[in-house]
């Protein structure tokens, strides 16, 4: 029998597409354009109100001036950051400033947490009054309730001594001025810090609580080992946020009620800033402090954010 041998064609060479199919540069450019144009208005507004007056501060960080317009700005090289890097109040003001933040943090991270978990079963028209009284003081403008808080604070007649049967002069010690200062930003922070965690909390798969429960685990026992662990995104978030924030949400309550006294006790490295800056007129000291400040609270943010992702437990 003989064999019958079909000779298949070779296949044809790929060739590429003609020139004039393929799409040009300035398709591609708007074709891959919207997205930036979205962007566009943001990041312009971004660089002219953020970038820009960094830039200037950072200039302005090496000139000496009085920021009277008739006043030229005198170079004076590195002096402003010798000057404030030895200057003996700074280092009561950074002091000052991780008294704030520790005190905050039960505020921000603490009792909201203890406050959402026992009115997480809190239903029905219930739930919206008491987020909405919870979250009240958040709406009041520091100015305002520092007025309202100079009154109940008063020595003499002020209802939070009476309340206490104490005769303490809160604004005018050293130490219950900054206990004062602390615990006002926090009643501002703690209707917000609560609501950030209650939903959270509603985030969270009752899935995996009923599966413990159905093992023998406790009430404590599912809050220990699985519901702050799924929460702890939240939580880490508060804790950079009071670190970052803490020291500026305290300065209108400082400037209104104690103007950094008595004695500094109540000064931060904000209120310092600002203190060189309008008080001292020393524009330039104030820009070599705003330059430090940035640098070393980027430095914490950034760390902040690392250590967050080491130890955030997502649900995946």
């Amino acid at each position: 029998m003989n064999a019958v041998f079909v000779e298949i064609p070779a296949p044809a060479p790929v060739t590429a597409p003609p020139a004039a199919q393929r799409p040009a540069p300035l398709k591609r450019l708007l074709r891959a354009a919207p997205p930036y144009l979205y962007l566009a208005p943001g990041l312009v507004l971004l660089i002219i109100w953020t970038y820009r007056p960094l830039l200037q501060t950072a200039q302005l960080s090496f000139f000496s001036w009085n920021l009277l317009p008739t006043s030229p700005m005198v170079p004076v090289g590195t002096a402003n950051y010798e000057q404030l890097l030895g200057a003996p109040e700074l280092g009561n003001a950074v002091w000052n400033t991780v008294l704030v933040i520790a005190g905050l943090l039960p505020f921000t991270v603490v009792i909201p947490v203890v406050v959402a978990l026992l009115t997480r079963q809190v239903g029905g028209r219930l739930r919206e009054l008491h987020r909405a009284l919870i979250f009240a003081p958040m709406l009041v403008a520091p100015v305002a309730s520092a007025a309202v808080w100079q009154w109940l604070l008063d020595p003499r007649s002020g209802a939070v001594n009476r309340l206490l049967g104490t005769e303490v002069n809160w604004l005018n010690e050293s130490a219950p001025a900054m206990v004062s200062i602390i615990g006002i930003t926090g009643w501002h922070l703690l209707g917000f810090a609560v609501l950030l965690v209650s939903a959270g909390l509603a985030g969270i798969n009752d899935d995996y609580a009923a599966a413990a429960q159905l093992d023998g685990a406790s009430r404590w026992q599912v809050t220990r080992w699985i519901t702050l662990p799924l929460l702890s995104p939240t939580l880490v978030f508060l804790v950079l946020m009071t670190v970052l924030l803490g020291a500026q949400w305290t300065f209108p309550l400082i400037d209104t009620l104690t103007q950094g006294g008595p004695a500094a006790a109540t000064t931060h490295i904000y209120y310092l800033l600002w203190d060189y800056g309008f008080h001292s007129h020393q524009a330039g000291l104030g820009a070599a402090a705003g330059v430090i400040f940035f640098a070393v609270f980027g430095v914490v943010a950034l760390f902040l954010v690392w250590l967050a992702d080491r130890i955030s437990f997502h649900d995946d």
